[in-house]
């Protein structure tokens, strides 16, 4: 049972290190007021998670990077908050698109992931 905590936390480290690199990268290079630091970690996390299962890896395997790596990348209260802010804002295109591009392109990307686990 310590593995698996273990594992789970491990991989949770290296998830929020790469979010945060991964967005202030995308901050630095890309500077914009659309919200391209989360959805960048979200849509990558959507196709790792669907790759993850598709390739019915081992229970370890799965709960490091599945539960903690993905787990941790991905920020589903940041999403959520900057679609808050945006609403406050009544910046509405921008709220659309991102909103549609996240859910879209995250289910899109997640099924994508997904074939190319089963076809590994």
């Amino acid at each position: 049972m310590l593995i698996n905590s273990v594992l789970v936390a491990f991989g949770g480290f290296l998830g929020a290190m790469c979010r945060f690199a991964i967005s202030r990268w995308m901050s630095k290079h890309f500077p914009s007021s659309f919200p391209t630091g989360t959805l960048t970690v979200n849509l990558i996390g959507s196709f790792i998670l669907g790759l993850v299962i598709g390739w019915g890896t081992s229970s370890h395997f799965y709960l490091f990077i599945g539960t903690g790596f993905t787990g941790a990348f991905t920020t589903f209260s940041t999403f959520k908050l900057e679609n808050i802010q945006l609403h406050a804002d009544r910046r509405w295109p921008v709220l659309s698109g991102y909103l549609l591009i996240s859910y879209t392109a995250g289910i899109a990307l997640a099924f994508t992931g997904y074939a190319v686990g089963k076809s590994m």
